[in-house]
């Protein structure tokens, strides 16, 4: 379970957690979260419900999301988010676009951290602060378990948009994943541009 121990670690720093969302997809953008938590005092709910966001199901995951926009109302935290669209993915590749991602994410908190927590083992080209890398960082810090769940959810919820948009790929249920129903989807209608990433051995079938 998550605790606050390397967050303590720079004591009187302002310290963000990030992680990503939808490195593996074959299709849509990947979303990073950067969150701040500024009052470590958080609702009970979140302090005993933060976790590694695929250990969690849909609908905790959608409430700690709720919650976590309800701490940042409050002055507790600070959420930011950031994506590359699959066309930057296809453009850059998926690290590459990872990495944008996070700075976007971290850009749009509205501060300036002093200090981030990166989920996994490579530090993101041009972060504006110090970084450290935590590997399974969302199963062992609060901050970096709340940037998770962000963005997952948001970027589920994006899946879900697109789904209807374009309601043969079965986004809302795999959110871009290669199921087969999306395979299925790829095989009676085709790609989506802009949707799809070209730059994936398995879209390249159906390009």
């Amino acid at each position: 379970m998550p605790d606050f121990e390397l967050e303590n670690k720079y004591e009187g720093a302002s310290v963000v957690g990030i992680d990503e969302a939808g490195r593996g997809p074959w299709a849509g953008p990947v979303v990073a979260g950067a969150v701040v938590i500024a009052d470590k005092n958080l609702d009970n709910f979140l302090l005993t419900g933060l976790n590694d966001s695929k250990k969690l199901s849909a609908k905790k995951r959608e409430t700690l999301y709720e919650k976590l926009f309800e701490a940042e109302a409050e002055g507790k935290l600070k959420i930011g988010i950031g994506q590359a669209s699959a066309e930057e993915i296809d453009e850059h590749n998926i690290l590459q676009a990872t990495f944008l991602a996070m700075n976007r994410a971290v850009g749009a908190l509205g501060q300036k951290p002093d200090v981030a927590l990166v989920d996994g083992n490579q530090k993101p080209k041009g972060l504006c602060c110090d970084c450290q890398t935590v590997i399974k960082g969302d199963a062992k810090s609060y901050s970096i378990s709340a940037a998770s769940i962000v963005a997952k959810v948001y970027r589920d919820r994006l899946m879900a948009a697109l789904a209807q948009k374009y309601p043969h790929y079965g986004f809302e249920k795999n959110a871009g994943y290669g199921t087969a129903a999306h395979v299925s989807g790829l095989q009676s209608h085709g790609v989506v541009k802009g949707v799809h990433r070209f730059s994936y051995k398995p879209i390249q079938k159906f390009a």
